[in-house]
């Protein structure tokens, strides 16, 4: 294993220290836990947004903490849900008086924690809600889920919902846009190399020269099948036709696409991706309003790349269209 680490148990926490430096202008970290909020609290008496998950997976979470998505995010070890106290102290730095909703990945350990850091904060007077975010059309249950997995088409989710927060909607609505946008996202990738978890030093599956595991999950998981690698626009068709089918995208739609690498893919071949993206949106008369072309949800050096699709009506447009500003996402007014 080659990674740029120090000591194994300590790179959670390290780089959460180097991430808050980097990013001081919209995030601080809150001493003493994993937790990341916004440097510049929301305003009182406005919804506050919290989501996390393990850590491998940047720059998820914590790259999406600012104004117009998340108030916090809570780290857990890599690949482990984030502790239940954890994610209480995240609910507690979101809480401007308005009530927080929690964005949760549909995974197990994930749903369970979460689920009892929103009772500990109810009783500590806190309104929460949760949404669960289930894209991914590779599985319907794996080992880690009852159900699909939530992959990243959470991004979008921490996007618009954020951006309904930002306008001042109360958390009933601020939960109800987040669930539309739950109910019209879909996502699939695939690894051409896996990544190696720190704390277990080999790659979690191993691949000849030329195989690639198709509809992989974000957590060194292998895919639900592998196969030789082809070239790029087959790859490209294949994701493009699991994910539009299972929507049940209509011509005349109009779309928002997310190419994600899964963390060692680069630039240069997701716009080769993103080329034929674009080519059968024409052919099928799909809509593109908004594309978004990097790394948004990664499994640690993971080569590859997921394909996101979400069917927006006027306001998702204007909510994932409305000024945002973190680390990782910047939207102009």
């Amino acid at each position: 294993m080659k990674k740029v680490i120090n000591e194994v148990d300590h790179v959670v926490d390290e780089s959460l220290d180097g991430l808050a430096a980097a990013f001081a202008p919209w995030v601080r970290r809150i001493e003493g836990t994993h937790v990341l909020a916004r440097a510049v609290a929301k305003p009182s008496g406005r919804v506050g947004l919290v989501s996390g998950g393990g850590s491998g997976h940047e720059p998820a979470h914590g790259g999406y903490v600012g104004e117009g998505m998340l108030d916090a995010a809570v780290a857990g070890e890599v690949f482990t849900s984030p502790t239940p106290d954890q994610i209480l102290e995240g609910i507690r730095a979101a809480d401007h008086g308005a009530g927080v909703l929690c964005v949760v990945k549909n995974y197990t350990g994930d749903v369970m924690n979460f689920d009892i850091a929103a009772e500990l904060a109810k009783e500590e007077g806190i309104e929460v809600r949760q949404v669960v975010v289930n894209d991914d059309v590779a599985v319907e249950d794996s080992l880690y889920t009852s159900g699909r997995r939530g992959i990243a088409g959470t991004v979008f989710v921490h996007k618009i919902a954020g951006a309904a927060a930002e306008r001042g909607d109360d958390l009933a609505t601020v939960a109800a846009v987040a669930e539309r946008v739950i109910a019209n996202v879909r996502s699939m990738g695939l690894a051409l190399a896996p990544c190696t978890v720190p704390a277990r030093g080999e790659p979690t599956f191993t691949l000849g020269e030329d195989e690639i595991e198709v509809g992989i999950g974000i957590h060194g998981e292998p895919g639900v099948r592998r196969e030789p690698l082809r070239r790029a626009d087959d790859l490209t068709d294949e994701l493009l036709d699991r994910v539009t089918s299972d929507l049940g995208l209509e011509s005349g739609a109009s779309i928002a696409v997310m190419v994600n690498s899964m963390g060692a893919t680069p630039l240069l071949e997701l716009g080769i991706v993103a080329r034929r993206v674009y080519q059968v949106a024409a052919e099928r008369g799909w809509h593109i309003r908004t594309a978004w072309v990097g790394e948004y949800m990664t499994s640690l050096e993971m080569a590859g790349y997921s394909i996101t699709v979400l069917r927006l009506d006027d306001e998702l447009a204007a909510l994932l269209e409305a000024p945002a500003s973190t680390a990782a996402v910047r939207v102009a007014r």
